[in-house]
């Protein structure tokens, strides 16, 4: 990794210290959209005699987890169910923690998949920095349920990938409700979505005549954007300098003027949002890394990363994740060069961080079956890979991205009770989730379907009908 210049590493200081007077203003204002997640009460649960994937690279056989007042209490063998505990024998089954996927759109393409529920890309202008996906999700779109069914417990929802910016993620709970406020994931970051290569510019590069319409029109975008938030931190540290100083001064002094886009990519440079960023070849990945480093913000992952393999080495060195398909390759050029051993080689190197997304609402119902093949790729070119191994692509590293692998993504004393239940290995292609707890509370039966909560778009339908699969 190339060292930073010096007069890069001064600036960046000055730039931090703009950035820390500054925040004290924007920090005062609360959250005008706050969570209203709250969980369900629900009795202790013992799950007992399972084969038991931990996510923290663990395997148990025979063994048993117990969730109580919401929490992973206890993983181990041979432990003592609460008072009034329900008991589930799972001997024969496998228990992970509950799946995670940083890419989805649900919600905001919802189904019906009609014009009028099309609410996921703002392709207005190249930047759209100031919206929030969450102001477009549909929080009873049938999606929703069908990938709970798959062990999916929690969800980013994402912006489309139109543009070059395109607006905050939210992270959600993926339980039953009727505002999306009621889902959301309380004390988890947005994200900003970022997309690099072929979309942005075609989308307003061919007909509209407007910029960019080439990949240095892409880059060039995003650093006039950069430079202009950076501008707006130092006039914000201005005023915040001349109200601390008291007297004439901070009776004159008057804030910048509000200004929804650049309070988030201020926000992205006090490290307050990560970004998630769409980029499926190597050499776009690099040069994000060196603008990352040039303005002092943090990538999370690279989503789609189809030629994350590589650059292994080097998204490692740098702590960012890669969010990738199984074996979606080909279908546009910058997917050209798409290997369906990405994975499994993201993930060998030391300190890789791989992850399994969807970006579909098919997709996101069978993520495990996804990692499944990346398994069967890896082995087939000598890359063994354990099954507490994989789980981690599908809960630990994904939970890590999104900023939440303190409270998620492991099962583990004190960590949220978010556990799939599953008749068989997860990575099988006959694994199907039994049961699906989220803070302990009991979301998926698959056993009883019509005890769990459905859209009321899919009554009616034969799908809901209430047979088990």
């Amino acid at each position: 990794m190339r060292p930073c210049h010096p007069r890069a590493v001064a600036r960046l200081a000055v730039l931090a210290a703009a950035a820390g007077l500054a925040a004290a203003a924007l920090a005062a204002t609360p959250d005008p959209y706050p969570s209203t997640y709250a969980p369900a009460a629900a009795p202790p649960v013992l799950i007992r005699g399972a084969t038991v994937l931990t996510g923290t690279g663990a395997r148990y056989d025979d063994a048993d987890v117990v969730i109580a007042d919401g929490r992973i209490t206890a993983v181990g063998a041979h432990l003592e169910a609460p008072a009034g505990a329900r008991v589930v024998e799972a001997h024969g089954r496998w228990v992970t923690p509950g799946l995670i996927d940083v890419h989805s759109h649900i919600g905001v393409y919802p189904v019906p998949e009609v014009s009028g529920n099309s609410d996921g890309n703002e392709a207005t202008a190249p930047v759209t920095a100031n919206v929030w996906a969450e102001h477009s999700v549909w929080p009873v779109d049938p999606a929703f349920d069908t990938a709970l069914a798959g062990g999916i417990t929690t969800l980013e929802i994402l912006p489309g990938s139109a543009n070059l910016i395109g607006g905050r993620s939210v992270v959600l709970k993926n339980v039953p409700a009727v505002t999306y406020q009621a889902m959301k994931f309380p004390g988890a970051p947005q994200g900003l979505k970022m997309a690099c290569g072929e979309n942005p510019k075609r989308v307003y590069g061919a007909g509209r005549n407007v910029a960019p319409s080439t990949r240095m029109g892409n880059v060039a975008g995003y650093r006039a954007q950069w430079i202009e938030a950076q501008e707006y931190l130092r006039d914000l540290a201005a005023y915040e300098a001349k109200v601390k100083a008291g007297g004439k001064a901070a009776e004159e002094a008057k804030p910048p003027k509000r200004d929804l886009r650049l309070e988030t990519l201020a926000a992205v440079l006090r490290g307050e949002i990560p970004v998630q960023m769409h980029c499926y070849r190597a050499d776009e990945m690099a040069i994000m890394l060196d603008m990352s480093r040039e303005f002092g913000f943090r990538i999370a992952a690279f989503h789609h990363a189809v030629e994350a393999y590589k650059i292994a080495n080097l998204l490692a060195e740098r702590g960012v994740c890669a969010a990738m398909w199984a074996d979606w390759w080909g279908f546009k050029m910058e997917a050209n060069d798409g290997i369906q051993e990405n994975i499994a080689f993201v993930d060998a190197v030391p300190n890789g961080c791989a992850i399994v997304h969807s970006d579909s609402d098919e997709g996101i119902q069978r993520l495990n079956q996804e990692a499944g093949k990346a398994i069967a790729r890896g082995r087939a070119v000598g890359l063994a890979i354990p099954p507490e191994r994989a789980i981690e692509w599908l809960t630990r590293n994904p939970a890590r991205a999104l900023g939440i692998d303190a409270r998620t993504g492991t099962l583990e004393p004190g960590k949220m009770g978010d556990v799939v239940v599953w008749n068989h290995d997860p990575f099988s292609v006959y694994a199907l989730a039994d049961e699906v707890y989220i803070d302990g509370v009991l979301q998926y039966d698959r056993v009883h379907p019509r005890g769990k909560p459905r859209s009321d778009f899919m009554l009616g339908q034969p799908a809901a009908a209430g047979a088990a699969p």
